[in-house]
């Protein structure tokens, strides 16, 4: 495992408040303490412990395959483990960082070519993602963890449940995102609602096709402005949400879209048996049946739809932070 500490960087334009909060507490605290960033080393954000509540410390894990995965890093205690959406990144946790790091460590992962990770030519392929989660796992000794993913970040979830079982894992919170994102050619209205399928297999192939071409970006800006919040979001915002986005190279986050499109995880979302909160949105372009599904699949899980006049958006947690954490902090207390 390699290891860096750096000063968070500084993010221009638009960046959410707690995460300027967050900074400026640790600042303060530095220079108060008498504690510096080091530049180098692990001693404080590997698997020693995490970090004071009120910090946000950026850290880099060296996979076997030699990509870098930035994390960012708040807190003490029981570890949670927040993996964003496909070409999204760990800052836009911001304000579940701020939030869950009271009270326990809270570590939020930019997926290989997202972020501030490294941009490799391989390995943009959901069984990479879960093997490169099981690794940071491992390699940070992060035990009984609860996993949260968003989007594509559940799919990360349910790929490592399906090669690795319930290593490392001590709980789940599932945020949005369909168990099968795209339909046969035979099926029904009511299994598309169910599955949460969106996509044709030609309406995939086109759409990767525009991200991995000369309108990539402006292709990008369409999904950003037009399907991920509510009409109510902020421009600025959701400016900010296209600048994230497009830190992942377009070509591989093509190629990434389709591998992670074409999967049906319903015969491993089956087998999921640890506590379990299943988020999903009236308004988000994933039919809100299809997370009913996942909830009556797993034992006991709980489940949470927004509706669309409080944020209720494939990024509610955006949208309607405080909703959110409420809800995930009292399933996390009851875990």
């Amino acid at each position: 495992m390699q290891c860096n500490d750096e000063s968070l960087k500084a993010i221009a334009g638009n960046e959410p408040t707690n995460l300027q909060r967050s900074r400026r507490l640790f600042l303060t605290s530095a220079a108060l303490t008498g504690v510096a960033l080091a530049n180098g080393g692990c001693s404080t954000l590997g698997v020693g412990g995490g970090t004071n509540p009120g910090e946000i410390r950026q850290g880099s894990f060296a996979t076997s395959d030699g990509a870098k995965l930035n994390y960012l890093e708040s807190g003490r205690g029981r570890p949670i483990v927040m993996i964003p959406g496909w070409s999204q990144t760990a800052e836009m946790f911001s304000d579940q960082i701020s939030a869950f790091s009271a009270n326990y460590r809270v570590i939020a992962l930019d997926m290989r070519g997202h972020g501030d990770s490294s941009k490799p030519e391989h390995g943009y392929r959901m069984a990479r993602l879960a093997k490169d989660l099981h690794e940071f796992l491992d390699g940070m000794n992060l035990s009984k963890a609860t996993l949260v993913g968003h989007s594509m970040g559940c799919s990360v979830i349910w790929s490592h449940w399906n090669l690795f079982g319930n290593h490392r894992t001590h709980s789940m919170i599932l945020i949005d995102q369909a168990p099968c994102t795209t339909f046969g050619p035979s099926w029904t209205d009511a299994e598309k609602a169910e599955a949460g399928a969106v996509f044709s297999p030609q309406s995939l192939y086109d759409t990767a096709t525009a991200l991995a071409g000369m309108d990539g970006e402006a292709t990008t800006a369409g999904l950003v402005n037009g399907m991920f919040f509510t009409k109510d979001y902020p421009e600025a915002k959701k400016k900010y949400a296209l600048a994230q986005n497009l830190k992942f190279p377009r070509k591989p986050a093509a190629a990434l879209l389709v591998d992670h499109c074409v999967q049906d995880w319903r015969d491993t979302i089956s087998r999921i048996n640890v506590p379990t909160l299943v988020v999903g949105a009236k308004g988000s372009f994933f039919n809100p049946k299809s997370q009913e599904w996942i909830a009556s699949k797993i034992p006991g899980a709980k489940i949470e739809i927004f509706g669309v006049e409080e944020g209720g958006s494939h990024f509610m947690f955006m949208e309607n932070p405080q909703k959110f954490n409420k809800i995930a902090l009292s399933f996390l207390a009851s875990t």
